[in-house]
């Protein structure tokens, strides 16, 4: 198939538009109040996502000294009187922010609570726009602020509308949208209601919103996960981001026979990034109507599964790459982009990363979207259900190295014992298997049959909207990820109910030998990789894993990892992770007889502080539930804090406030 469009958009256009973006730079900077060290003003830290903290009043000398601080419930118990019954969710993922001494989190039904840093009391409660009946709702991942010197806003999505809240009362705005709220639902809602579990992103004065949209795929025709933008002020809709190019835009031509103008989905549902000097937004747009057949969008199908920079005052594209072409893997970009700013080769480079599903980092001069190590084409094997018609080859970086084990072959499959190895070889017959990008296959009737593609790492591996951390000083990036396999078997599609081929059977996953996974570990690891080299420093599992399990537990293994997916924290000499979100009880570890798809998507109870210069523990401590959000760290009235969300179905959601005695 040839490959019409380039992954990097024209040079010489790509430095016209960055010519006009730094003269839009110099003449548009609205003024803001500057950060005060020890802040922790956005979810990220940074509008980058770095997730760093240059704080080191708690360190490798006195880490072990750490002691809880404070506690504060998920949702406060104003909302219990309003409704003694409230039911809100177990999985608390939000993170707070800390500005000008107050700190802010959506709650546990999406609403915002502002609280006293030092004790965790609340300063103010964020009501329910139509009083107790409005008062059920999704917790999300976080909210924005936004000062022009004389106004601080916070900005919220909650349910299907976006929210400008006073900073110091929490009141709304009354001239912000429509009563002090702006409609998201701008798709017909028989179609599907507006969802998003992310964080408003503010860049100058818009604020841009995402979406998540189901993954089940039942016709061709889908509406567009389209990304939009409003002024933060008013709430009036800026510009809308067609994530699929519509009639007359960049990309149709990667879409054979005009199937851009059916084809649907592809929004962006984890985080965004941006470049508040080059007024760019970093747009991480995943998977299109199918994400395992696309017999219906033959070619490479733009812009899914890219990163897209994109111009904050007009939504106009100014660069992308693809990091999958004509995607059957669901290998959404599934976290923030991460700015930074690297020496490569004695060459200061303005970089962004894109981690991945795959076990990849993309690293791309962010201006203007040019590999900063060269990334190449590679062949890849090739569909044969009926009417796919596969990329024949897709993007693979030559720097840094992959993070993640990739590929479901022999040589991964699990090797404790030989007793172990041909119970594992045995189950493998059974698929169709192969390196990464192997593509989906149809599950065969006969039980003895195959029954679908093995994917490591699956749609679920790899790296998630956890993201990642990076230390400016040093240059490193430090990732969490998880090895997790993932079956993609396809199914004929029932004419009486799908106009396509064929759609998602139902696998998914797959458990190894005697209750153990089928891959070997580490199932839940940490890399450090070194920005400025592409080199890898360390690697470590992180979590005991399934080394209890009966059928090894004579081996005295070492750590095997957890397959959570926990978030970092980076301070000035630690790293701070935690196991992820528990699905079960039993510290992470896996019991031979839990159902695998719980056992391949558990974390633990451990939160842990790493030298991030060797990987080594220095210190640890066993939580009442996994960490599900991403810790922080600030400084208030001269201590410094580490706070990070907790909960399950055991444990009331909770965050936690750790400090020095």
């Amino acid at each position: 198939m040839r490959r019409p469009i380039k992954n990097c958009s024209n040079r010489t256009q790509s430095l016209i538009s960055l010519c006009a973006l730094l003269l839009l730079s110099a003449c548009s900077q609205p003024e803001q109040t500057s950060v005060a060290v020890g802040e922790w003003p956005v979810y990220g830290a940074t509008n980058g996502s770095i997730k760093y903290s240059s704080l080191d009043q708690i360190n490798a000398d006195n880490v072990n000294e750490l002691e809880i601080a404070w506690r504060r419930p998920a949702l406060d118990a104003h909302y219990l009187t309003m409704n003694p019954q409230q039911n809100y969710s177990s999985a608390y993922i939000a993170t707070p922010i800390m500005r000008n001494g107050v700190g802010y989190i959506p709650n546990g039904v999406g609403l915002v609570e502002a609280f006293d840093p030092a004790t965790g009391a609340t300063i103010w409660a964020q009501e329910p726009f139509g009083g107790v009946d409005d008062l059920p709702g999704a917790v999300t991942r976080g909210v924005a602020y936004w000062t022009d010197g004389d106004d601080a806003r916070i900005l919220v999505q909650r349910n299907t509308h976006l929210y400008a809240l006073n900073a110091e009362t929490g009141a709304l705005y009354s001239d912000f949208g429509v009563d002090g709220r702006v409609d998201l639902q701008l798709m017909p809602e028989d179609f599907e209601r507006f969802r998003w579990g992310g964080v408003p992103m503010v860049v100058r004065d818009v604020v841009v919103i995402g979406q998540s949209m189901s993954d089940s795929f039942e016709q061709k025709q889908a509406h567009r996960g389209d990304v939009h933008a409003f002024d933060v002020r008013t709430g009036a809709l800026r510009w809308t981001f067609n994530v699929i190019p519509q009639e007359g835009q960049f990309g149709t031509d990667t879409w054979q026979d005009r199937s851009w103008s059916i084809a649907g989905h592809a929004p962006v549902w984890a985080l965004f990034s941006a470049d508040e000097e080059l007024g760019l937004i970093y747009m991480p747009i995943s998977s299109s109507t199918n994400d395992m057949y696309g017999g219906h969008r033959i070619g490479d199908n733009l812009f899914s599964q890219s990163i897209v920079a994109v111009n904050a005052e007009t939504g106009e594209r100014v660069w992308h790459y693809q990091m999958s072409h004509h995607d059957l893997w669901d290998y959404d970009p599934p976290a923030a982009p991460i700015l930074m700013d690297i020496v490569v080769a004695n060459v200061p480079i303005k970089a962004v990363t894109q981690i991945t599903k795959q076990g990849f980092a993309y690293v791309l001069d962010r201006a203007t979207g040019i590999p900063v190590w060269d990334i190449v084409e590679r062949p890849v094997p090739q569909s044969t259900v009926p009417g796919e018609v596969t990329s024949p080859t897709q993007p693979f970086p030559t720097k840094p190295a992959p993070f993640e084990r990739q590929g479901a072959t022999v040589d991964n499959l699990i090797d404790f014992t030989p007793e172990l190895r041909a119970q594992a070889l045995e189950i493998f017959s059974h698929f169709v298997t192969g390196p990464l990008f192997t593509p989906p296959s149809i599950a065969s009737d006969d039980p003895a049959g195959t029954q679908g593609t093995i994917q490591l790492p699956g749609s679920q591996g790899g790296a998630d909207v956890q993201g990642a951390a990076f230390d400016p000083e040093t240059g490193y990036l430090y990732i969490p990820s998880i090895t997790a396999p993932f079956v993609a078997d396809l199914v004929a599609g029932d004419p009486a109910v799908t106009d396509l081929a064929y759609q998602k059977g139902s696998r998914r996953w797959i458990a190894g030998p005697q209750g153990l996974p089928l891959f070997k570990p580490p199932y839940g690891r940490i890399t450090a990789i070194n920005m400025n080299t592409g080199e890898h420093v360390w690697m470590v599992p992180n979590g005991d894993g399934p080394r209890d399990n009966p059928a090894i537990a004579h081996l005295n293994l070492g750590k095997l990892g957890v397959p959570g997916r926990p978030s970092p924290l980076l301070t000035k000499t630690l790293l701070f992770v935690g196991e992820g979100q528990t699905n079960q009880r039993g510290g992470g570890r896996i019991p031979a007889d839990m159902p695998v798809e719980i056992a391949t998507n558990s974390g633990g109870f451990m939160f842990r502080a790493y030298d991030k210069a060797t990987g080594d523990i220095i210190w640890e401590t066993q939580l009442e539930a996994g960490s599900a959000g991403a810790p922080i760290s600030y400084l208030h009235n001269g201590k410094q804090y580490i706070v990070v969300a907790i909960g399950d179905r055991l444990h009331d959601p909770e965050l936690l406030a750790f400090a020095l005695p």
